[in-house]
């Protein structure tokens, strides 16, 4: 089960997910977060701190938003992920190329 919630903070779009994303939930995920750059916010900020597990199908979601957001000058940022999400993002290697702060506030502010 998955749960994603979106809100803005000034012009900073912030997705936030809570349960699983596997590859049954994955596709919901990456509509919500590409979504919010669709929507006009290149800035997102991804609350990871409620997701339990994350696969690979998740990570392709991030990774396609990201490359998005950049091609319109925007970023995409993770605030607070569950330890093994962070694990997971820094087994893939996105934690080498995306920004990863340890909480939503200090992750819009990053901008």
């Amino acid at each position: 089960m998955l749960e994603v919630n979106v809100s803005y903070i000034h012009e900073v779009a912030i997705v936030e997910a809570k349960g699983r994303i596997d590859s049954s939930t994955a596709a919901a995920f990456g509509e919500a977060l590409t979504g919010a750059v669709d929507a006009g916010s290149a800035r997102v900020v991804l609350d990871l701190s409620e997701v339990d597990y994350m696969s690979s199908a998740g990570l392709r979601e991030i990774v396609t938003a990201f490359k998005k957001a950049r091609s319109l000058q925007g970023d995409i940022r993770v605030a607070e992920p569950a330890p093994r999400v962070l694990e997971v993002l820094e087994l893939s290697g996105l934690d080498t190329f995306m920004k990863i702060y340890p909480s939503r506030a200090e992750a819009v502010n990053g901008f």
